[in-house]
């Protein structure tokens, strides 16, 4: 990764401070160059709080983030606040449980905080779940660095939440990117069959993301930006999770 700027934006008390510093933390363990900042203030009442991560292979000269590569907005208010800072090239991950009106561009959209209290009983695991949407989708560094980032950041009392989140929204994103596979090319049953592979192994194997998540992922999101698809990919909560 030559240069990327990343704001984790939403409200005071969604753990945004703890998703930046599992970013930096993961660009540390790759070896790139990190520069972080928070907001303080008003926002930890409850109004727009961000985050920013710089990460570069050189030594980041400038702190601000200028133009975005990846916006995670967590609220309504930061959607509508920092979309105009996302470069034509760069996405958007929104949580669909308080963002409905989309900003244009590229949108991954998924109900992480009612998805949270469903799965886990409480919401403070949205962040993680979002950060695992957020890694699949970025495609910056391999899983396991991210998991050990993950191990290094979080409270041992709570890491093993946090991990199974951040792992559940990531096999949700592959399960929606294979839906929309085998509606484009029915005769992809035979990717299903890879697919229900790639899933039971790693319980086999009793190893967390062994099969390589991301790439997969990433070969996956090409075959659909390759088919031009709608700029906004709703992931159905439908399902339940795994």
């Amino acid at each position: 990764m030559k240069y990327s700027e990343i704001r984790l934006a939403g409200s005071g008390g969604q753990g945004l401070g703890l998703a930046g510093r599992i970013l930096g933390q993961a660009a540390i363990l790759n070896g790139s160059e990190v520069c972080f900042t928070q907001s303080y203030g008003p926002e930890a009442r409850g109004g727009t709080s961000r985050t920013d991560v710089i990460i570069s292979d050189k030594p980041v000269l400038f702190p601000n983030c200028r133009k975005l590569d990846i916006l995670l907005a967590m609220n309504q208010e930061s959607a509508d606040k920092f979309s105009g800072k996302v470069k034509e090239s760069g996405f958007f991950v929104v949580d669909s449980t308080f963002v409905d009106q989309l900003p244009e561009g590229k949108v991954y959209e998924y109900p992480f905080t009612s998805k949270s209290i469903e799965v886990f009983g409480q919401k403070i695991v949205a962040n993680l779940m979002a950060m695992g949407m957020f890694a699949a989708l970025s495609r910056y560094f391999k899983m396991e660095t991210w998991t050990e980032a993950i191990r290094l950041a979080v409270p041992s009392a709570f890491l093993e939440m946090n991990l199974q989140a951040f792992e559940m929204s990531i096999n949700r994103l592959i399960e929606s990117l294979y839906d929309h596979l085998l509606r484009l090319f029915p005769a992809f049953t035979v990717m299903r069959d890879i697919y229900l592979i790639h899933r039971i192994a790693p319980h086999i194997l009793s190893a967390r993301l062994t099969l390589r998540t991301d790439r997969l992922v990433f070969e996956l999101i090409t075959i659909l930006e390759a088919q031009q698809l709608k700029s906004v990919m709703s992931v159905s909560a439908t399902r339940p999770l795994p």
